[in-house]
């Protein structure tokens, strides 16, 4: 059964948690119920990168116009870029009964929830400091300093971890998988998704 009314997710994680596996995961799972909402961001495209799939690729101007013209659901500066979501295409896709997943940083996160008080937050953690660093080595993308960089940012962004609904550890990949899956099913039975069912159940009785 599809909820007349979708599910909106946040996620956010330090870089190097796999957050982006795990929910590509999740939409598999999901099929057609589900979607990505797609970020725009004025950082350069990586090899293998491709518009309107990974993110919208915009200039500096571009994105302060958006802003201005209160396109954006919620927008954010990490590093010396911008990234952000534009408000039109998650909320049609709410509309349409879809559980729209929106993958941002911790800054942006708290935004959504001005906007979409009912959205479920998680945070997806790695099993350990050590752990996270062996990942961010092992991208083989980034420079010493870089690492070092992005090491001082999980840090200060684990500390907002408490901000969030849930907290995901992602050790073993199916597991994080499993787990995000529980947090959506038991959003979609909460009472305000279920109302039409009740009424539905009470005219059939």
């Amino acid at each position: 059964m599809m909820n007349k009314k979708g599910l909106l997710i946040v996620v956010s994680a330090p870089s190097g948690c796999g957050k982006d596996t795990v929910i590509s995961k999740v939409l598999e799972k999901l099929g057609n119920e589900a979607s990505l909402s797609i970020s725009m961001t004025t950082r350069a495209m990586r090899p293998g990168e491709a518009e309107g799939v990974n993110y919208y690729y915009v200039s500096v101007d571009q994105f302060k116009k958006h802003i201005e013209n209160g396109d954006m659901l919620e927008y954010a500066s990490y590093g010396s870029n911008f990234y952000g979501t534009p408000i039109k295409p998650v909320k049609d896709m709410l509309e349409q009964g879809k559980t729209v997943f929106l993958i941002i940083e911790v800054e942006g996160g708290g935004n959504v929830k001005k906007i979409f008080p009912e959205a479920k937050k998680i945070f997806i953690v790695p099993p350990s400091m050590e752990e996270l660093e062996n990942r961010l080595r092992g991208r083989g993308t980034d420079s010493e300093e870089a690492i070092v960089k992005r090491m001082e940012i999980a840090k200060t962004e684990l500390e907002r971890a408490i901000e969030y609904d849930y907290v995901v550890e992602n050790d073993v990949l199916d597991e994080a998988v499993s787990d995000v899956m529980s947090i959506i099913r038991a959003g979609q039975l909460e009472i305000k998704y279920m109302q039409n069912k009740i009424r539905e159940v009470m005219t059939n009785a």
